[in-house]
């Protein structure tokens, strides 16, 4: 075999090595599964921790967690709850499949701490949260496992506001809430649900508060709820309910000057002009209520005699009479109004006179019809189960405005007149029989707030038809 034949022989032989190796290489890939597969949803699992989770005896301020996964930390400052509430804020990280905790107060002898994460841990790939994930240890030969639970309940509307939390103070004094830190705190459910657990035994004062940076009660325009003796956690811990109510409401801030709209350096012309607006709907009077005359400012007189009501044959109408609210801009005219009735009211210039003296710019007329019968619906509310001796009194709630307030007399109620729109219904617990919610009072003399039971259901009152419901306690 002569040299050239020699080299292309070796040249056919590593083509023909590569050609082999290419197809070895396909091959295998063709193998290997495609990527992919059910998406992972189960949550981390702690598989490791230093102390170890339940542990007693222990000294370390340093605390490792290791899970079988990846993860990762979120909203560290809103999620995680340590107990007994620390004064000094620990420093939680995480980093591959570790979490560390790294306690800044000195541990307290014969104590059961608990990390409760809530929603903060969740895996890398998926997100799934370990939710409510606990880490407990005690620095005593013993873990604590007595546990407190309830429900807060907004006393006004008997709603649910999830950004409270409970707190416990072990100091009884009232003044507690207002100067100290909680020793325990716990947060509410999307039901108003708390849940304390691994709790030693012993009397503390319960409290409500908005979750802010004090956790304290240190304004009396805050949501707050106590309870009014001391609760005594053992093994049988009673479960409580709290009404929460704020003693005073927050009025509205003026304006500033850098919020206030630009002056053009004149001030617009005052209307001196005293002027008023009817609650007519379209023309037309509501069969359940006054004909009001609402005024542009306070009146300081008005002459009855020159306001009069008359049919379409200007024949006047008797039986009517008048009432000015309390804050002497609305004047009421009161009548026992029949369907589809006619009416024309004239008011005379001097009618009316606001407290500089003013008159209306002119006599003024209007023609009006009163509804039909049917623009309204009829009802029966069934309450099965009131307790009467507690002064139920009915509020029909309409885009959470309080539109009606009805004393209840019995397991009934009906009416064959009522306005259409969607109701939302709640029965007011009235202690003192004054017709209207009344809040609580934390200083002395202590007094709880009045209840309202607030049902799920709305009632739907149409136009000529009939609604029969019925609401149990």
């Amino acid at each position: 075999m002569n040299r050239f034949m020699k080299l292309n022989y070796t040249k056919l032989i590593v083509l023909l090595f590569c050609f082999i190796a290419s197809i070895g290489l396909f091959s295998c890939a063709n193998i290997i599964p495609p990527g992919g597969g059910p998406r992972d949803s189960l949550p981390p699992r702690l598989i490791n921790s230093l102390p170890r989770d339940s542990a007693v005896n222990i000294s370390t301020q340093n605390i490792v967690l290791t899970f079988d996964e990846y993860v990762q930390l979120q909203a560290v400052n809103e999620n995680v709850i340590i107990s007994p509430n620390p004064i000094k804020s620990p420093i939680i990280d995480s980093k591959l499949r570790n979490v560390t905790v790294k306690l800044k107060d000195s541990l307290e002898k014969n104590t059961t701490y608990s990390i409760n994460f809530g929603s903060a841990i969740k895996d890398v790939n998926e997100g799934n949260l370990a939710k409510e994930f606990t880490y407990v240890f005690s620095t005593g030969n013993k873990i604590d496992t007595n546990h407190y639970n309830g429900y807060v309940i907004l006393a006004e509307s008997g709603k649910i506001d999830t950004t409270l939390i409970v707190v416990l103070h072990n100091n009884l004094n009232d003044s507690a809430i207002v100067k100290n830190k909680a020793r325990y705190l716990a947060k509410l459910n999307g039901k108003g649900y708390f849940n304390f657990n691994f709790l030693p035994a012993g009397q503390f004062a319960a409290y409500v508060i908005p979750n802010d940076f004090t956790q304290k009660y240190d304004d009396s325009t805050k949501l707050f709820a106590y309870l009014n003796q001391p609760i005594l956690i053992n093994k049988n811990t009673r479960t409580d309910t709290l009404y929460a109510y704020q003693e005073f409401k927050k009025k509205d801030k003026p304006l500033t000057t850098s919020m206030a709209p630009k002056s053009t350096g004149k001030a617009p012309p005052e209307d001196k002009r005293l002027k008023y607006t009817v609650n007519l709907d379209n023309g037309q009077q509501d069969l359940l209520s006054t004909l009001d005359l609402t005024f542009s400012r306070k009146l300081k007189s008005f002459d009855s005699s020159k306001i009069v009501l008359y049919d379409t044959l200007f024949k006047p109408i008797t039986g009517y009479k008048f009432s000015l609210d309390t804050g002497n801009t609305k004047l009421s005219i009161q009548y026992p109004w029949k369907e589809k009735t006619a009416f024309r009211i004239i008011i005379n210039k001097d009618a009316v006179s606001d407290t500089a003296g003013i008159n209306l710019p002119k006599a003024d007329s209007a023609r009006f019809i009163t509804k039909r019968e049917s623009d309204y619906g009829s009802c029966r509310f069934r309450f099965p189960n009131i307790d009467l001796t507690k002064n139920p009194v009915l509020q029909l709630i309409v885009e959470g405005k309080i539109v009606e307030s009805i004393p209840i007399t019995g397991k009934e109620f009906i009416r064959k007149r009522f306005k259409p729109a969607e109701y939302e219904i709640r029965v007011l617990l009235d202690a003192n029989k004054n017709g209207v919610w009344d809040a609580g009072k934390f200083s002395m003399p202590k007094k709880q707030p009045e209840i309202v039971l607030s049902f799920p259901k709305k009632a739907v009152i149409k136009a000529d038809r009939d609604t029969d419901q019925s609401f149990s306690f």
